[in-house]
């Protein structure tokens, strides 16, 4: 005798809502004029322990480490270690001296090597850690994703946000203005990346986060807005750039991956990466990818490319160094990077029509 149970069907055998999601954003945001001064009193806050481990780099510990150092001296033990890129073997090595100098904590000074690298050994050590930018060049200073150089070129891991943002905008301001400009290019590549997550869940289901989605574009149409206001050595410009910054790795948090802020335009910026390694910023070539993508998605791809220029970031080629051949092979190769991750260049791109993709950005 056969016997039927609905022990083992789920369908309607729990009426009870299910669902959970586990947000992790920074606890502590300070962003202004002179607010490396209010560090120690972050720490306080934090209240995570006295031995600090202060990663930085060469030039970055020159321009504010030594000064986040004695800033915090009178009432931690501060350990100083230094990195030159952000690479498997670096971040074993902040790892090992993160465990020599028995590190409560883990401080980041500087661009973001610096801050990934930090992001990755403190996530491994399962410590926290403190973002502190020196520049205003990509999202990852307030985002759980890390970018890591390996030989085949920059992957993109899942990591953890940092506890707490410390960003001085005199600091920032200061910094060479084409490093703030890539970072207006990051924040304004939200519009196309958001679109190509529309897209996948529109043709593979993928779930999408409307609330993230909202203020992933939010924050890009803000920036734009304000692109003409986006001035060289401004302490203004610094402040908005910054919180557009936070905003975004906000919108990460909220979504539990980088869609918001990454789509077929990142996928483009790292094959460039990989085919002219240091010849553009990340956040350079992920504006040059913003205008390709926004019209093939039938979008104000003009737009795009006014408010780059108002900014002072390159909106071609030649404006990079980069032979325009280079540009047409890296646009046939996004379809390559990270594939599982859907966009509208993953259709696939003919010789010929990534070359009048090409030739479109030269267009008046």
């Amino acid at each position: 005798m056969i016997v039927m149970s609905a022990d083992e069907i789920n369908i309607l055998k729990n009426g009870g809502f299910d669902k959970s999601k586990w947000m992790q954003l920074p606890r502590d945001v300070v962003i202004g004029h002179c607010a490396l001064d209010q560090l120690p009193a972050v720490c306080a806050d934090l209240g995570l322990g006295r031995r600090v481990l202060l990663v930085s780099g060469h030039r970055t510990m020159e321009v504010a480490g030594t000064r986040v150092r004695e800033l915090l001296a009178p009432r931690y033990d501060v350990s100083v270690h230094l990195v030159e890129a952000c690479t498997p073997d670096e971040c074993r090595r902040t790892e090992e001296a993160a465990r020599a100098a028995g590190a409560d904590l883990l401080i980041a000074v500087g661009g973001g090597r610096v801050i990934d690298t930090a992001k990755i050994a403190s996530y491994n050590l399962d410590r926290q850690f403190i973002s502190v930018p020196t520049a205003a060049s990509h999202d990852g200073i307030a985002s759980s994703r890390a970018s890591i150089a390996e030989p085949g070129g920059a992957a993109s891991l899942q990591a953890h946000p940092p506890i707490a943002v410390v960003a001085d905008t005199g600091l920032i301001a200061a910094a060479p203005h084409r490093l703030l400009a890539a970072g207006c290019a990051d924040i304004i590549a939200n519009s196309t990346a958001v679109l190509d997550w529309q897209l996948s869940h529109r043709l593979r289901s993928e779930p999408i986060s409307e609330y993230a989605v909202t203020l992933a574009l939010m924050t890009a149409e803000i920036l734009m807005a304000n692109a003409h206001a986006i001035r060289p050595h401004q302490e203004a410009s610094a402040w908005m750039v910054i919180k557009a910054l936070v905003s975004s790795g906000v919108a990460m948090a909220i979504a539990g991956s980088s869609r918001p802020g990454s789509g077929g335009e990142h996928k483009f910026a790292h094959a460039l990466e990989r085919l002219a390694p240091g010849q553009a910023l990340h956040g350079e070539a992920c504006g040059l990818g913003t205008i390709v993508c926004m019209y093939l998605h039938g979008g104000d791809w003009r737009s795009i490319r006014d408010a780059l220029r108002q900014i002072g970031a390159p909106t071609t080629p030649k404006e990079l160094g980069i032979d325009d051949e280079v540009v047409v092979e890296a646009l046939q190769m996004a379809k390559t990077i990270r594939p599982e991750r859907f966009t509208i260049l993953d259709g696939g791109l003919t010789h010929e029509s990534a070359h009048a993709l090409v030739g479109m950005l030269y267009q008046e």
